[in-house]
């Protein structure tokens, strides 16, 4: 079994930047596609971004695109998500999800383990 917990959440202005971190325990996930999902208050969980086991290749939402980047350590069985030019609108609790297959998941592909969230808020 696959334990996944965030860190790096909290508030910052918009503008400002942050850097999660989604750490496995339990058994690597170095083989494992990873991804980050959010849920804004009143909204439904969407997703953020995801990688492949090599971290070779990258997909992310719209909404996201060029402000956030997604990439791995294997060595260190850690995702990471470093936010940029943030804006109020990335306010939620981000989700670091891991996925039972090496490839690229598509969108219909859902993640077989998740971790417990991390709040993020941003000012205006």
């Amino acid at each position: 079994q696959v334990q996944l917990v965030e860190y790096g959440g909290g508030l910052v202005q918009a503008g400002g930047s942050l850097r999660l971190s989604c750490a496995a325990s339990g058994r690597t996930v170095s083989r494992y596609a990873m991804g980050w999902f959010r849920q804004a208050p009143g909204k439904e969980r969407e997703f953020v971004a995801r990688i492949n086991w090599s971290g070779g290749s990258t997909y992310y939402a719209e909404s996201v695109k060029g402000r956030f980047t997604i990439s791995r350590d294997n060595a260190k069985n850690t995702v990471y998500l470093q936010m940029n030019s943030l804006k109020p609108e990335d306010t939620a609790v981000y989700y670091c999800a891991g996925y039972r297959v090496i490839i690229l998941p598509t969108e219909a592909t859902v993640p077989d383990y998740w971790g417990q969230g991390t709040q993020v808020t941003v000012s205006p």
